[in-house]
């Protein structure tokens, strides 16, 4: 084994160690035509709908040498978080990546160690990338070698899903870059056909204007009167394209216990987020995903599915 495979390989293992499930390694460079032609076509034709920091800097997007001028390799890795313990179908659902802590700390977190573990050993710092810097993630991911993207618009790993956050370091490194994955959905349709706002289509196209995660979290305001037809007891986000998934057959509870809930939180009825106090919804949420949408998105979604009970 040549010098730069065994580099690559320790900095696997030890993203290992640190609990991540994979690790890849991509070649830093611009990407593709078709990958700036399908983002580009995305937003002109609207389908980013409120989320328009998705418009922004589209060069750094387009390629991480932009973004970090030294960098030589994507590092790219995914981390369960499928809880062992889901809400009782009764109560207002959230999604479940939402159950436990704020994924971007974690994953900062542990990718903070990972950085600290390469500088120590070849003596670079990396940049690190938690799902906010502009960077395609579900692209090098795919070109790392991790999964593919599906028609659900996220990273499937073959043989454990799509219950994965993401993360990666951009790094000064030259290192031994693994194989794309080219595995695709094949004729499967399901998430497609499971979407209950029609919000997929049949070329990983994403509509952002009819997707429930989308309307439910980031909208401020009051919702298109449409979300009440559709949105059965959920309160945040949808994992409908996720649940239909063939390759979720093969999730596995995470073992990462800060992505655990707390019995508060699966104890939550409708009532209670109808009343809660921002001192409850902090202590509750203060230090989850979920404060996103702030008490007073949560309260906004909750009166609608109440109002759809009365």
């Amino acid at each position: 084994m040549d010098s730069r495979k065994k580099i690559t390989e320790s900095i696997r293992a030890k993203a290992l160690e640190l609990g991540f499930d994979v690790c890849g390694f991509a070649r830093a460079q611009q990407v593709s035509d078709k990958a700036i032609s399908q983002y580009s076509e995305w937003i002109a034709d609207g389908k980013n709908d409120i989320m328009d920091y998705a418009e922004r800097y589209q060069d750094l997007r387009n390629n991480p040498c932009t973004l970090f001028p030294d960098a030589k390799t994507v590092i790219c890795v995914a981390m369960n978080y499928y809880p062992a313990v889901s809400q009782h179908h009764d109560a207002p659902q959230f999604a479940r990546y939402a159950y436990g802590k704020d994924y971007h700390d974690i994953i900062r977190q542990r990718l903070s160690l990972l950085n600290q573990f390469i500088s120590d050993n070849w003596g670079v710092q990396s940049r690190i990338c938690v799902d906010t810097a502009p960077i395609m993630e579900k692209y090098w991911a795919r070109e790392a070698g991790i999964g593919f993207i599906g028609r659900n618009n996220l990273l499937i790993i073959p043989g454990k899903g799509s219950f994965f956050f993401l993360g990666e370091l951009i790094t000064p490194l030259e290192l031994t870059p693994d194989e794309p994955c080219s595995l695709s959905c094949g004729n499967c349709n399901r998430c497609v056909e499971s979407c209950p706002a029609n919000a997929l289509h049949d070329e990983r196209s994403l509509d952002a204007r009819r997707c429930l995660s989308c309307q439910l979290i980031e909208r401020r305001g009051d919702l298109p009167h449409w979300i009440a037809e559709v949105a059965g007891n959920r309160i945040y986000g949808c994992d409908s394209c996720q649940l239909c998934c063939p390759h979720n057959s093969y999730a596995t509870p995470t073992t990462i216990e800060e992505f655990r809930p707390s019995s508060e939180f699966l104890n939550l009825s409708l009532n209670d987020i109808v009343s809660m106090t921002p001192e409850t919804f902090k202590a509750i949420f203060g230090k989850s995903a979920v404060k996103r949408a702030k008490l007073e998105g949560l309260q906004r979604n909750a009166q609608l599915l109440k109002s759809k009970k009365s």
